[in-house]
């Protein structure tokens, strides 16, 4: 019986061929906290009495979350992965450095390997063809002390897409697409492979929007198989030298296989509060919006800051919208100054953030009053999730986002 993407690369790292269903025991190459979660890691790694980080080259703590910190508290917190990075020897990501996920990306995870980090949006660094998930810090502090971490191999949804998007029509589009379809908890403990001559044409930049939101239905991970366009951004990256692949055999057992036309998803939104609540454009009605951000692990690349300049050129923000627009890392904020982005978007109106995670989990730069209404292009838009439960979040691609910044209300042309 032949083995999915995920059941092979968890195979390398238990040492045995495994299958759905199954316990292991796997060895874990990278482990990443943020500064949320990662002072409780600390603590917990402390608690095991352990006086070494098995790799410490290849554990990072990201200060993403609030950055630059908002208040004592967080400041105090981020004081702890500073004083952990320096007397243990891990590697330490600082303010303005950018979100753990784009960073992770960029510098630190490679195929076919396996990354556990506390943050459930791990599951970006999949798009890359390595098993990247999400887990608690008790667990992560575990796999930091001994390299190694126990989980159950997931059964996987095959997502097959093919044909041509059209005009305007981004890969967040088909996620919230899929996870309308299948629900918030459709997916629930498996891994979604991503696969189809649609996948096979996408810029990674898409991909890493694809895996960033399986977590979304409820997936272990989101995967796909490391391909040229995989190995031309490690290369541009400096890790050419890490490319490696794995495929799934033909004869791979799916628990479930969804066939999709790209040519049939139109800009869809997700309506407060909880993603599965998907309408397209269309439907909606003209929404005013108070607010729209533009950034985030999930669509805060370079390509999603090109795609919101080219409409944004030339044209005003909408009297009484706030738009704020964050680069998910220094490097995506170098190469946008460059490029002559942020002054487009600056002559638009809008407002520049440092690379960080602020609005999006509602600590800082971007937290909305009673009643009001925030387009994003974020992963998540439960209640109170941009720090106010009294505020309304819709999500969407930067395309459908920079739109809806000039109107005024959510719209896509």
């Amino acid at each position: 019986m032949g083995q999915t993407l995920a059941e092979k690369i968890i195979s390398e790292h238990a040492g045995k061929k495994v299958k759905a269903g199954e316990l292991v025991i796997s060895k874990v190459d990278v482990c990443a906290v943020q500064d949320g979660t990662g002072p409780l890691t600390v603590q917990e790694f402390k608690k095991l009495g352990k006086e070494k980080l098995f790799n410490p080259e290849r554990t990072i703590l990201f200060i993403d979350h609030a950055s630059p910190s908002p208040k004592k508290e967080l400041s105090n917190m981020h004081t702890t992965l500073r004083e952990f990075s320096r007397d243990y020897g891990a590697v330490l990501s600082e303010v303005g450095s950018g979100v753990c996920h784009q960073r992770l990306i960029e510098s630190y995870v490679n195929p076919c390997e396996i990354l556990v980090g506390a943050d459930s949006h791990t599951c970006t660094s999949g798009a890359l063809g390595a098993f990247a998930t999400g887990m608690g810090s008790t667990d992560i502090a575990v796999a930091m002390a001994l390299g190694k971490t126990w989980l159950k191999v997931p059964q996987t949804f095959k997502i097959v897409v093919n044909g041509k998007f059209n005009e305007g029509i981004c890969s967040k589009d088909l996620m919230l697409h899929l996870i309308g379809m299948i629900g918030a908890d459709g997916a629930t403990y498996k891994a979604l492979e991503f696969t189809g001559e649609t996948i096979d044409n996408m810029e990674m930049s898409e991909r890493f929007t694809l895996a960033n939101m399986a977590v979304e239905a409820g997936a272990k991970a989101g995967l796909f198989v490391a391909d040229e366009k995989t190995k031309a951004y490690l290369k541009e990256h400096g890790r050419e030298d890490k490319f490696k692949t794995l495929k799934p055999d033909n004869d791979a057992v799916y628990e479930r296989i969804i066939e999709i036309n790209a040519a049939d998803i139109k800009h869809t939104v997700s309506c407060p509060h909880t993603v599965d609540n998907t309408k397209t454009v269309d439907e909606l009605g003209k929404i005013k919006v108070d607010q729209v951000y533009i950034g985030t692990c999930t669509n805060g690349r370079l390509e999603d800051m090109r795609t919101a300049a080219k409409i944004l050129d030339g044209s005003k923000v909408k009297e009484g919208v706030r738009l704020l627009i964050c680069p998910a890392s220094k490097d995506i904020y170098m190469k946008s100054l460059d490029e002559g982005l942020i002054k487009i978007f600056m002559e638009a109106g809008a407002t520049i953030l440092p690379p960080g995670c602020g609005p999006c989990v509602g600590v800082h730069a971007g937290i909305l009053a009673d009643d009001e209404v925030c387009l994003s292009t974020q992963n998540r838009n439960f209640q109170g999730r941009m720090g106010n439960t009294k505020g309304y979040i819709y999500l969407s691609s930067p395309y459908v986002a920079a739109y809806s910044a000039i109107r005024g209300y959510i719209a896509d042309k």
